[in-house]
């Protein structure tokens, strides 16, 4: 039974076509060929005269591609529909006489066709299909079916296409063209194609039955039809049946609370039974059916398929195990779930899906076997939507729990980082959720240790680097503004309570910027949250989980205060409230980051910060990691985990990473970490069925690719905001006719509002989305209709309002948000169960972004995605032509993740980082002073421990990864050193800071790798 969010999402699909197609219109005040988008064809003459790319722009044919099924020649039938428009009226140029247009029945023909081997282009039923034309009032269009055979793949393929063949006159434009063309095929039996782009898999199916030639194609039967839109849809997965049925397994968070592991061991036990059934021979007969047998090359997917699944099922017997034998794990497991099933409980889930908790079964015997498999890089691999981020939060809690029981009070546990500029309010204010009630647990449980905090490292371009007591050029922060508070506040709700009442406050006595909840029942009783946004306050108070962008990986070189990254602070200051020092400098004589602070500190004994050392680096969405970006991070990967290891002696920090697409991610992770990856959860033997997800007859998203003709991208998709907005808003005014129509219950009125009354345009570029948020405010008939744009250039405070106000609208729907025009920033971590329709204006660069990007909309229920073609770029012509195999076998066809680490270009801009890092955190920290801020005291550091350049190039070489063979970048990196020490004893060189002798400046943001270009209005 189709559901009614289904039913409405098709109907909105249908009148969005049908508007393209112009189907309800029977007059025109204007020339249609401007006015609709689909199912229209130009004459032949007029569109041969343009270049191939304005051709695809305004086809003059449609048709079908086929591979018959036996050798010709071959008899079948060819059916043509189509209507035309007169003009009635010429309209006066002074406008007082309107010009008329009247649509003209539907003209349908039916043509037999014999065709043979090696037929050129030949032409049929010209005469019959130009009366049929004649017979309903078009008086000047003609057209013609056009069959051959291009049998240049080595067997037979028919082009079978109908073509507007109306000669130039001085007609109209809209009484040349032909409008709602359709072609059918029928008594033609066939072969499918193979999609031989897609390596063989016993997994996937390769075939299409025919091609779309300017269109789309459908099955009606045995018929083939041409469609003017191609629509493809998605099927929704279920996490819980068979051996995980709700009814046969407890995964609840108060289960595995109180009983952990009778349930575990059911859950691993399924998993093992099922394998055996899934994975058996006779299994694996059943899915190959009556096919062609498999080839050799199917047959050794299948094995290392199998083999897979049983080093999965080894991982997680070994996971309870884990939890066993430790007491400690077992504990803080616990906490985990009750913290995890306290913040879910807000949303109304009391249970975990399946593969969440497989996944982080897999990873517990890192833990506690001698730190077995640390080196592996843990990727969790799901669909967007699936659950990864509580996921890697369940397991980050978990962490830090176990860092609690085991002695470490103090210092990040796990130090998470994005890719994108902007860090999403949501994902914060997720790890904000799991945190605080983490910290209540705490508390309930008497955990010692710290509170449980979260760090937002962001930096200036949302949060202070830091609060200067007066407002300075490079810093223009004024304390005494009473509104700056309020700019820099994070939260969409206070993490104890869920209320809205978060605001912020300077703390002048302890010089720290506050979240605080003011409703009167929250756990915080008014005091400060749980929660860092400034730098210099995460350095002070290192909270257990730092969620920051990838680019603040630069400071390495230029933080003293980083230390708390990778090992042990200096010592702590006696003031209460101030926290953690470091390094001491002229500004801070006592090493304490309070301002104006003298007091003096405890020293932590060096043996003692091993026990500062985080945990874990978690990466999300690792396939953001390519290009100049990856390159530059493998280095301050490198740089990150010497530093930690020559500081503590202990093992770098464990990588957990995520992404809904993946390709290629053994050489990613190896390019990146240096280290193996690791996938969970490993495939099962069904692209459609594995045991932890199987697909559900409901829809997830009906993804309807347009190819638009003779009009341009902002038309289209003003038409489709405009229809789309018109259409909901009819839910409002007309709700009985609407609902008859979309075959709905007018009781369900009030939700589909809400579900689909906000619309979603998205542009690969800033460009586009503001070119269509400009053509929105003139072309779209809808009043009143309230935007906002969400792209890497909206300020902080506005992203912040938006993405609150789409959360929870307004309950008058005159004053919500009904469109957002949006940009890449968007892409990722923006998470709103209410948005469920979207438009993207051509089709991203990569699969990946494709992916991730439709993924914003139908999270929970069924959306509509319109990817409306930029038809003249080859990459989108090619992808509509296969838009059903794009969209069906969308990972597969992610591209492999371009990343070296082995450029030269990069080692220039990253080992004057790599120089600085080891300045600040190897030899600072060993030096007699403490402190190397100058070049003269660096000087002097060095004569007293007689440093070489052997000795540093060699350090260095094992900082940043350099291999053995990798010659030319030794050769680069023992130049730069030589420049470093020949500048450094240079005492003419005027050097005064450390600095001035490197060969370049340490990078500012791990994007500055194209020299910066400046841009003048003069």
């Amino acid at each position: 039974m189709i559901d009614y969010k289904e039913r409405f999402v098709q109907w909105l699909d249908q009148r969005v076509t049908s508007a393209g197609l112009g189907t309800e219109d029977t007059t025109s005040t204007v020339d249609p060929s401007g006015v609709f988008w689909l199912g229209r064809l130009a004459p032949e003459k007029e569109a041969m005269a343009e270049t191939r790319r304005e051709r695809r722009m305004d086809p003059c044919s449609v048709g079908i591609r086929f591979k018959p099924a036996a050798p010709g020649p071959w008899s079948f039938q060819v059916r043509v529909r189509a209507r035309g428009w007169n003009r009635i009226t010429v309209g006066s140029k002074d406008l007082d006489t309107p010009e008329e247009w009247a649509k003209s029945a539907v003209a349908e023909e039916t043509i037999d066709v014999t065709a043979h081997g090696g037929m050129r282009p030949t032409d049929f039923g010209a005469e019959l299909l130009t009366s049929a034309l004649r017979r309903v009032g078009i008086g000047t269009a003609t057209a013609v079916v056009q069959v051959s055979d291009e049998s240049w793949r080595g067997t037979p393929e028919l082009v079978v296409t109908v073509v507007n063949t109306t000669a130039e006159s001085g007609q109209p434009k809209g009484e040349r063209y032909l409008f709602e063309v359709e072609l059918a095929v029928e008594g033609l039996p066939t072969s499918p194609f193979i999609l031989e782009s897609l390596p063989d898999s016993f997994r996937y199916e390769r075939e299409m039955q025919a091609l779309g030639i300017n269109c789309g194609v459908e099955m009606r039967g045995t018929t083939f039809v041409t469609r003017d839109t191609v629509v493809v849809s998605t099927k929704r997965p279920t996490f819980r049946f068979g051996y995980t049925a709700e009814d046969k397994l407890d995964l609840s968070f108060a289960g595995l609370t109180d009983d952990p592991l009778p349930r575990l061991r059911q859950l691993v036990e399924g998993y093992a039974q099922w394998g055996q059934a899934a994975w058996s021979p006779e299994a694996l007969a059943r899915l190959q059916g009556d096919g062609p047998a498999w080839t050799p090359e199917m047959i050794a997917e299948a094995d290392r398929g199998r083999a897979a699944y049983e080093a999965e099922l080894d991982r997680l017997r070994r996971g309870v195990a884990a939890l066993e034998s430790s007491p400690q794990l077992l504990r803080a497991y616990r906490l985990m779930n009750k913290a995890m099933g306290r913040t879910a409980s807000r949303r109304g889930i009391t249970s975990w899906r399946p593969f969440q908790v497989g996944f982080l079964l897999g990873v517990l015997p890192s833990l506690v076997e001698g730190r077995r498999d640390w080196n592996i890089v843990e990727i969790v691999w799901f669909a967007t939507g699936g659950g990864k981020t509580e996921t890697y939060l369940s397991l980050l809690v978990l962490a830090v729990f176990h860092d609690r029981l085991r002695g470490k009070h103090s210092g990040i546990t796990a130090w998470s980082r994005f890719p994108l500029r902007l860090l999403s309010l949501q994902q914060t204010q997720r790890f904000a959720d799991a945190l605080g009630a983490a910290e209540l647990v705490r508390r309930e449980h008497r955990v010692p240790g710290d509170p449980i905090a979260l760090g937002y490292y962001v930096g200036k371009s949302s949060t202070p680097n830091d609060i200067p007591v007066e407002p300075t050029k490079d810093n223009p922060i004024d304390v005494e503004d009473d509104t700056m508070p309020a700019r820099f506040n994070v939260l969409l709700r206070c993490p104890f309570c869920a209320a809205r009442d978060v605001s912020t406050r300077f703390n002048r006595r302890h010089w720290r910027l506050e979240h605080f909840c003011s409703a009167p029942d929250c756990p915080s009783t008014g005091e400060a949250l749980p929660l860092f946004v400034v730098d210099s306050e995460i350095y002070r108070f290192l909270p257990s989980v730092v969620i920051g962008t990838l680019d603040k990986a630069a400071l390495i070189s230029m933080q003293a205060a980083m230390r708390g990254f990778i090992h042990g602070p200096a010592g702590r200051c006696r003031r209460p409230g101030h926290g953690f020092t470091y390094a001491k400098r002229g500004s801070r004589p006592a090493g304490c980051l309070v301002p104006g602070c003298k007091d003096p500190s405890e020293t932590i004994k060096s043996h003692d910060r091993a026990m500062f050392a985080p945990s874990f680096r978690l990466q999300d969405e690792l396939h953001l990691l390519r290009d100049s970006l990856g390159a530059v991070d493998s280095h301050y990967e490198s740089i990150l985990d010497d530093l930690q290891v020559k500081n503590t002696d202990t093992d770098p920090p464990k990588i957990i990473a995520s992404s809904a697409t993946l390709s290629g991610y053994q050489r990613q992770t190896s390019t990146l970490y240096g280290r193996q990856g690791r996938v969970f959860p490993a495939l099962g033997p069904s692209v459609h069925e594995s045991y932890w997800s199987a697909a559900t007859p409901g829809i997830l998203r009906r993804y309807v690719a347009v190819w638009p003709r003779g009009v341009t991208l902002e038309w289209v998709s003003d038409r489709t905001i405009t229809v789309l907005q018109q259409s909901v808003r009819r839910l409002l005014s007309e709700p009985d006719v609407v609902c008859a129509q979309a075959g709905i219950e007018p009781v369900h009125v009030p939700e589909l509002l809400d579900l689909y009354g906000t619309n979603v345009i998205y542009g690969n570029t800033v460009k586009d989305v503001e070119a269509a948020r400009r053509s929105m405010g003139t072309q779209v008939d809808v009043n009143p209709l309230n935007t906002v744009s969400l792209t890497g250039q909206t300020p902080f405070d506005d992203v912040r309002t938006a993405i609150a106000e789409l959360d929870r609208p307004p309950v008058d729907f005159d004053e919500r948000v009904h469109v957002v025009a949006a940009s890449s920033m968007f892409s990722h971590g923006v998470d709103i169960d209410r948005l469920n329709i979207m438009t993207v204006l051509g089709v991203p660069l990569t699969t990946a972004e494709f992916i991730q990007t439709t993924a914003r909309v139908g999270r929970t229920h069924p959306g509509l995605v319109y990817v409306v073609h930029k038809i003249g770029r080859e990459r989108d012509a090619g992808v509509y032509s296969h838009f059903q195999a794009f969209v069906e076998h969308g990972d597969r066809l992610v591209e492999p993740i371009p990343v070296t680490r082995s450029s030269r270009r990069v080692l220039d801009l990253t080992s004057a980082a790599a120089i600085e890092a080891r300045r600040l955190f190897f030899h600072e920290p060993r030096s007699e002073r403490l402190k190397l801020t100058t070049a003269d005291l660096l000087r002097a550091h060095h004569r007293t421990v007689v440093t070489t350049v052997d000795d540093e190039t060699k350090a260095l070489r094992e900082m940043l990864g350099i291999r053995d063979d990798e010659h030319l970048l030794d050769e680069d990196l023992r130049r730069a050193v030589e420049i470093y020490f020949a500048k450094l004893n240079d005492l003419g060189s005027g050097a005064k800071w450390p600095h001035d002798i490197l060969h370049r400046r340490p990078m500012t943001s791990l994007r500055d790798v194209e020299t910066q270009i400046p841009i003048s209005d003069d």
